[in-house]
């Protein structure tokens, strides 16, 4: 799973790419301090894992990651070439899904390029930037399937509707995310286009914000509409990191904390994107994947390797607190808690499965 994170300038990306991976990058008090995207690997927090590790005295424990990658700062007028203008669309094409960060804390001494702090515009500036990327793209990919569509060839033809579906959207203002169809969705894929990836928005609030728990306004929810969101404290979040796990703790609890905005925002990053967890365990290795919700088991298997998939017979599958309670493989199969399933057994989430191929 790959996530970008995107904003305009100064508000916060390299500061939370910062905390959340905990790798050194350039953080800086003026716009585009970030050229090249910072990217890195975070491992996704499970207790489930590391339980089950203890329990199989596994050698190694590998959890599921996340990649992110922090990209420059956009502007207004970006997609014509402000600013550091179109580069940052190479550095999102490939990702799965778009971090769009909006600042809300107040900072006379941190710059903002629009002068002042309005998080409904600068989320509006965005969306349109990302937009108008979409529809050249689309205009260009439009016109070129209306010449092939002259043919009258049924499949050219539905492929010049498709994109003028698209850029209607796109003319409209519209995110296409959610309004494409599985056809819709490959041929904006194809072309590179970027609004019809998920997005979860995560406003930068300060810790004044976050003692009053801060929620947009109205106005903002509106536009949003179904897009999900969260508040993190990326300041006060920074200040935890380098910490030993008490400190951090200590440190997050004054603030009035109790979950990580890292916690937080890979918990949200699953539900947008529609994945969830199952594991293998065993003595070589205790193991985290990740697969798209209701996979059924060959498609699951698939994550471990191809051939799974193709290959599948059956699968021994138990629910993790149920194997921990059982105490051991042998006292889960006499307790009749280990089942045997087939091709047709929808995975669920927290499954620990032994592929039979």
């Amino acid at each position: 799973m790959k996530i970008g994170i995107v904003g305009l300038p100064n508000v916060g990306k390299s500061t939370l790419f910062k905390t959340i991976t905990e790798k050194e990058v350039v953080i800086a008090n003026y716009p585009f301090a970030t050229i090249d995207p910072n990217i890195g690997v975070v491992a996704v927090p499970d207790e489930r894992l590391q339980k089950l590790s203890e329990f199989s005295s596994s050698k190694k424990t590998i959890p599921a990651i996340i990649e992110f990658a922090d990209i420059a700062g956009l502007v207004k007028g970006a997609s014509q070439g402000l600013g550091l203008g179109n580069e940052f669309l190479n550095n999102i094409r490939d990702v799965d899904a778009i971090l769009h960060l909006v600042r809300v804390f107040k900072n006379d001494n941190i710059i903002h390029v629009e002068k002042d702090t309005d998080p409904t515009r600068d989320f509006e500036i965005i969306n349109l930037e990302l937009i108008l990327k979409d529809l050249d793209i689309t205009s260009k990919a439009l016109t070129r399937a209306e010449s092939e569509a002259k043919t009258g060839d049924k499949i050219k033809v539905k492929r010049k509707e498709s994109f003028q579906k698209i850029k209607d959207l796109l003319e409209g203002n519209k995110l296409l995310y959610g309004h494409l169809d599985a056809d819709e969705t490959k041929m904006a894929y194809e072309v590179g286009l970027l609004t019809y990836k998920p997005m979860l928005v995560v406003f930068n609030i300060s810790e004044e914000e976050l003692s009053i728990n801060w929620e947009p306004d109205p106005k903002l929810k509106n536009l949003l509409g179904n897009i999900p969101y969260l508040a993190i404290a990326i300041a006060v979040e920074e200040m935890a990191t380098g910490a030993n796990e008490n400190e951090k703790k200590e440190i997050l609890e004054m603030a009035g904390i109790k979950e990580t905005g890292l916690k937080k925002l890979i918990r949200k990053s699953y539900e947008t994107l529609g994945l969830m967890t199952y594991f293998t365990t065993g003595e070589d290795e205790t193991r985290a994947w990740t697969i798209p919700i209701n996979s059924k088991a060959p498609r699951a298997g698939k994550a471990i390797h191809s051939d799974f998939e193709d290959r599948f017979i059956r699968a021994e599958v138990i629910h993790w607190d149920k194997l921990l309670e059982a105490g051991s493989w042998a006292k889960a199969r006499d307790l009749g808690l280990l089942r045997i399933e087939g091709k047709e057994y929808v995975v669920k989430d927290g499954d620990v499965i032994e592929f039979r191929v």
